[in-house]
């Protein structure tokens, strides 16, 4: 018997991913604005055990190290965030010119040792100062995103080329606005959160602008994306049940990809949503609707959906003893790399993609040796990349693969408790280890193929 041949494209992308307020630390060095994450893991009760990010990593003071260990692991792809608060403190004004040497400072380096930067212009940090103004639920700040993301765009487009303008939009406005859950910890109206999504989307369309507009010969630019619900898996790979995970992936995700890629809200969505629909003033979807280069998935966990009475979409509750990682809502479920990208693309039109972000949570040990020999992350990156080698078989265009996360980090409200990372972070000492699943990976990329 023939054992399958996991290689991958010749010009694959393979990375890792962090963002700012994860591992840079520096909360308030060389003039950096306060955000919302820094007031909300402030407050009593929102983080756990009381952690904050104000040291994190301290990617700030160690992004040199960093890159030489990015550059020993293989690793020639980067993706990192920049944080508004450290560019713009207050969020709309003069820009903060320390916090744009030191992006300067950590560009160059990544430079140096051989690794292309891939940058996010928005990951959640927003400056806490257009919050006190009402945040994302204000168009005030999708206009005050326009200048910000120029800024930066005018100041790196000529050695960054490629950008993501925001991530994972259902995130920091539906975990943010809604659930109460991430920062800044508010719990509003249908209606207002509905404002918040499309402001969201305005400033997506804002920073491509910036991007076409300012970045120079060879730029890039896409949106990052995740899935609240979780990308629907069908339970069976028949006819119907494919039909009825389509179906879901569609209504569940329409309010955010219906204006993307069709320029213009659903109309399930709008009748839905009644008089909780979002307002649209002319030309915000002209903004909203400009052309991708790809689309970024951040894809974990799955749900398994079947097709119920009369053809219904019917999602599955997990059992008890299904495999998931170190938090409750990881579901180890690797189909969803395949599913994620085959959805997106049968549904919704998306031309190419890259996988910006999967990773698991698994709580590591460190052995006598000083070694995390973490099997089971090995084992899921493994198993994941398998059904995203699928994916590329079959001819769906996924152009890379970042892995979540480089470092064990800041893991917004859990803490420093979940560690995502490849490489092991000891916070008391800021000494990183690489794992096994970073030596693993770092074989991956050098061969092109899963080991």
């Amino acid at each position: 018997m023939t054992t399958p041949s996991y290689r991958f494209p010749d010009d694959f992308v393979w990375g890792a991913a962090a963002a700012s307020t994860q591992v840079e630390g520096a909360v308030s060095e060389d003039g950096k604005g306060e955000s919302i994450w820094d007031r909300f893991a402030s407050t009593p009760g929102h983080v756990a055990n009381g952690d904050t990010p104000e040291t994190a990593c301290d990617h700030y003071h160690h992004y040199e190290a960093d890159a030489a260990l990015m550059s020993d692991l293989a690793i020639r792809n980067y993706r990192l965030s920049i944080a508004w608060p450290r560019i713009i403190p207050t969020g709309d004004g003069p820009a903060n010119p320390r916090g744009l040497d030191f992006y300067d400072r950590l560009i160059d380096a990544l430079l140096a040792a051989g690794i292309t930067p891939w940058v996010t212009l928005f990951h959640w940090d927003l400056p806490q100062a257009l919050e006190d103004q009402g945040g994302w639920l204000t168009r005030s700040t999708a206009e005050a995103f326009r200048p910000y993301a120029e800024t930066v765009v005018k100041r790196l487009g000529d050695r960054v080329k490629n950008w993501f303008t925001l991530n994972e939009i259902p995130c920091f406005i539906g975990k943010g606005y809604a659930e109460g859950e991430f920062a800044p910890g508010r719990t509003e109206s249908a209606r207002a959160v509905n404002q918040g999504y499309h402001h969201a989307l305005l400033a997506h369309g804002y920073a491509v602008s910036a991007v076409r507009a300012h970045g120079g010969p060879g730029s890039r630019v896409g949106l990052v994306h995740n899935h609240l619900p979780p990308p629907q898996i069908p339970v069976i790979e028949t006819d119907d049940h494919i039909a009825a995970a389509r179906a879901e992936y569609e209504r569940s995700n329409g309010q955010l990809m219906g204006p993307l890629f069709r320029g213009r809200y659903p109309e399930e969505f709008l009748a839905a949503a009644g008089d909780d629909a979002p307002r649209v003033e002319i030309g915000d979807l002209d903004w909203i609707a400009q052309p991708m280069d790809f689309l970024g998935l951040n894809l974990y966990s799955g749900d398994f959906v079947r097709a119920g009475k009369d053809g219904l979409p019917e999602r599955l509750a997990f059992p008890r003893q299904f495999p998931k990682g170190d938090l409750p809502w990881l579901n180890l479920t690797p189909q969803v790399l395949y599913w994620g990208v085959r959805h997106a693309a049968e549904v919704f039109g998306v031309h190419s993609f890259y996988i910006t972000e999967h990773g698991a949570a698994l709580a590591d040990l460190i052995n006598p040796d000083g070694e995390i020999i973490d099997l089971d992350r090995r084992e899921v990156m493994r198993s994941y990349l398998v059904e995203l080698h699928r994916a590329i078989r079959e001819g769906f265009d996924v152009r890379g693969y970042f892995a979540w996360s480089l470092l064990d980090n800041f893991e917004w409200a859990e803490g420093y408790a979940k560690r995502f990372g490849i490489v092991h972070v000891d916070f008391a000492t800021q000494k990183r280890t690489p794992k096994l699943s970073a030596h693993w990976y770092s074989q991956v990329i050098r061969e092109n193929r899963l080991l």
